[in-house]
């Protein structure tokens, strides 16, 4: 599966569930992918989500998938290993070796309840060995209750389990002395404390029995509490940049969460988060909702940069059909950067090569570098290259590229974000100004490479290279007859006292067919001159 989406959506939970309804029915391909690590998957059932209440997790779960696949979302069972940015969004792999992209995350990963290391704990959570009354304190009400003291909120925690039962025992275990006012105020309600180290919690059969101390005396209780430290499962966000923080009650940490603002954005633009991974303390409603907040604001990012694109497609190139017009954004070539590992050989271009040979090495500036072929090339001859591209995956290749080549290319190396259709280059600063392939309509292109004559220092070298209109039929080319042009047609716009022409031609050279594999002569337009 190598798939893109508008959104994929990390979690199949309440949150992840609802922001993916809310996206779907707002006509965005969606994909979730749920590895089925719901934190309240032991529980019998939901509580205190309206219209719901009383429904087993697994149940609730079923219904959302099947509303959302009603809209045409996609559900895939699985664990995202990776996540990384580029080709204008994030590249998401899971560990069966499928890929997808999407042009935003939306995070609903949860977190994890990292229970204290008592015997007989784990085995009965989300049973009779409980954290929440909100969640579970209408089941055990008037039961005898435990509450184990894991952390300074553990009094706080007794207290408020004393609203659904009058028999409640509060184990300090390892808390330590109890304040006068703490001891109290515990009394004034008829809190039992009984202290000691607990040792483990015990059961008959299918039935918690009671709670066991260090002395060996058995605490009959019926439902034990505990605080559980809440663990944002995040760890695949950080080589995206987003790290955890402590969420705190009070004084006390009571565990992480991923940073956001209210509607669910984080640091990293495209990804955001929802429930419990954003919001520990939060309850199943309640990330629902926090889902379908963050899905209208991923929806309206999504249309803010559907704008932004139309208007770089329509601006400067009226005339032009939209589909052609949409080659000259960033979007379009990250999406063509997302579709490879690697768009381009790596090489460097054949004549950047030819027509740079008797040149002393200097500063360049290669418009349109890609993934850096040519101006690593040029850094290892002892050339000083700035390379600009309207690609941000693009840069990052390039400059991963040239770190690899050694430190001395990457010293020599720049990279540099730009519109070549709207950036002028410092003037007559460059001993070489060079744009391999660089194609732009009629209008656009006469305009481009004026900046760019214009960037050439005294005595430097403009070198502009493309395919010439003779190839249209021979190879396959974009049906767009104005893409192309000629080596005399650029040197006709060079002004004769200020430059010298050394070459303006179509140069041939010998090519596989790429559908017949035959071999063929197509012709490159060169244009090389040196201003004066």
């Amino acid at each position: 599966m190598n798939e893109r989406y508008d959104v994929v959506v990390i979690g199949g939970g309440a949150a992840g569930l609802s922001g993916a309804l809310a996206l779907s029915r707002a006509r965005r391909s969606v994909l979730v992918v749920d590895a089925g690590e719901q934190r309240n998957t032991p529980a019998g059932h939901v509580h205190n989500y309206l219209g719901r209440e009383g429904t087993p997790p697994a149940e609730l779960l079923a219904i959302g998938r099947r509303e959302i696949e009603s809209y045409g979302a996609k559900v895939v069972t699985g664990t995202v290993t990776r996540l990384t940015r580029g080709g204008g969004g994030f590249g998401v792999a899971l560990a069966d070796g499928r890929h997808v992209h999407g042009r935003r995350l939306l995070v609903t990963t949860g977190l994890t309840d990292e229970l204290p290391d008592i015997p007989g704990l784990a085995g009965r959570w989300g049973r009779d060995v409980l954290h929440c009354p909100y969640c579970h304190g209408w089941e055990v009400r008037d039961r005898a209750v435990g509450v184990i003291a894991t952390g300074p909120m553990a009094v706080h925690a007794a207290q408020l389990w004393r609203q659904w039962s009058a028999d409640v025992t509060l184990f300090p275990h390892t808390l330590g002395d109890l304040p006068d006012d703490t001891w109290e105020a515990l009394a004034a309600r008829g809190i039992a404390v009984v202290t000691g180290e607990v040792t483990g919690v015990e059961a008959d059969g299918d039935r918690l029995t009671g709670v066991r101390l260090a002395d060996g005396t058995l605490v009959p209780r019926e439902a034990v509490v505990v605080q559980t430290r809440l663990r944002a499962r995040a760890d695949l966000l950080g080589p995206l940049g987003l790290e955890t923080a402590e969420r705190r009650v009070g004084d006390a940490v009571v565990g992480t969460y991923v940073p956001a603002e209210p509607t669910g954005a984080t640091a990293v633009p495209g990804v955001y988060v929802a429930g419990n991974v954003a919001d520990p303390l939060g309850q199943v409603i309640g990330s629902a909702a926090a889902g379908l907040t963050a899905a209208g604001a991923i929806n309206a990012d999504l249309i803010a940069e559907e704008i932004r694109v139309a208007v770089a497609a329509r601006k400067g190139v009226e005339g032009i059909a939209p589909h052609v017009a949409e080659m000259f954004t960033e979007a379009y070539w990250e999406d063509r950067y997302a579709g490879r590992s690697a768009l381009w050989s790596g090489r460097p271009n054949p004549h950047l090569v030819t027509d740079t040979e008797d040149l002393t090495p200097g500063e360049a500036l290669d418009v349109g570098c890609g993934e850096g072929g040519d101006a690593i090339w040029l850094a290892r001859r002892g050339w000083r290259v700035t390379g600009a591209d309207i690609s941000p995956t693009a840069l990052e290749r390039a400059a991963a590229h040239a770190a690899a080549a050694g430190d001395d290319v990457a010293a020599r190396t720049t990279w540099v974000h730009a519109d070549a259709l709207s950036w002028t280059p410092e003037p007559r600063r460059y001993d070489l100004v060079s744009a391999q392939f660089v194609h732009v309509p009629t209008g656009l292109r006469e305009a481009l490479f004026a900046r760019l004559a214009d960037a050439v220092a005294p005595g430097g070298t403009l070198l502009i290279g493309g395919h010439h209109p003779s190839d249209v039929g021979v190879v396959p080319r974009p049906d767009v007859p104005e893409l192309f042009f000629t080596g005399e047609e650029i040197a006709a716009s060079l002004k004769p006292d200020e430059w010298e022409v050394q070459a303006a031609e179509a140069r041939p050279r010998t090519v596989a067919h790429p559908e017949t594999g035959q071999r063929v002569t197509i012709h490159d337009a060169v244009l090389r001159a040196r201003r004066r």
